[in-house]
């Protein structure tokens, strides 16, 4: 995954492996504050899931199979608000060289599991594993058209952002290494007005 560069809104690729960070006109309820890993964005649309809204539920509670290999908080994280009736795994495997069975690469040092893979084939094999129900999604044209309306900023991922260990600090954590207005923006309050 690349370091950090300079991200001006709407400026990145909208790639795999990239972040969208919610710009302060982001108004749907859906998406106030968040930061989502893009997994796919092509012609035919894009896909991705937010990083930063752990949910109340424990894995242990719905995937209790899954439980002793999460990256904590070892709680479900809620990817987006398109099929959340359905949960998908995000992993980094501990070696480049030997991939688990169940799992695909997205990005460098990042892919997706098969959550139906028995957990003894990745247990031991994965450095870091998160749960994300739903997911967030947009059709062809759509995100484009949001990111040119200034709703989100498009910046480089980290690998470190996918599993960090306090997701309420990820979006100004993300904001704060990038030059210029977003770094600024990475301290602003939630209202201006109240400042």
């Amino acid at each position: 995954m690349s370091s950090p560069s300079a991200g001006t809104p709407g400026s990145g690729a909208l790639g795999s492996g990239m972040l969208l960070v919610a710009t302060p006109e982001l108004n749907d309820p859906n998406f106030h504050e968040t930061v989502i890993f893009l997994l796919d964005s092509d012609a035919d649309g894009a896909l991705g899931v937010v990083l930063n809204r752990p949910s109340p539920v424990l894995v242990a509670d719905v995937l209790d199979q899954w439980r002793d290999i999460v990256t904590g908080p070892d709680v479900l994280f809620q990817g987006g608000p398109v099929s959340t009736d359905g949960a998908l795994g995000l992993a980094r495997p501990l070696s480049d060289a030997d991939r688990p069975v169940g799992y695909r690469e997205v990005v460098d040092g990042l892919g997706v599991v098969d959550l139906d893979t028995p957990v003894e084939l990745l247990d031991g094999g994965l450095a870091a594993f998160r749960i994300f129900v739903g997911y967030a999604g947009w059709g062809p044209g759509q995100l484009d058209a949001e990111v040119e309306e200034g709703s989100w900023y498009v910046v480089p991922a980290q690998l470190s952002d996918v599993f960090v260990a306090e997701p309420a600090d990820l979006r100004r954590d993300v904001l704060r290494r990038q030059p210029g207005e977003e770094a600024w923006i990475s301290t602003r309050p939630a209202d201006p007005t109240l400042n």
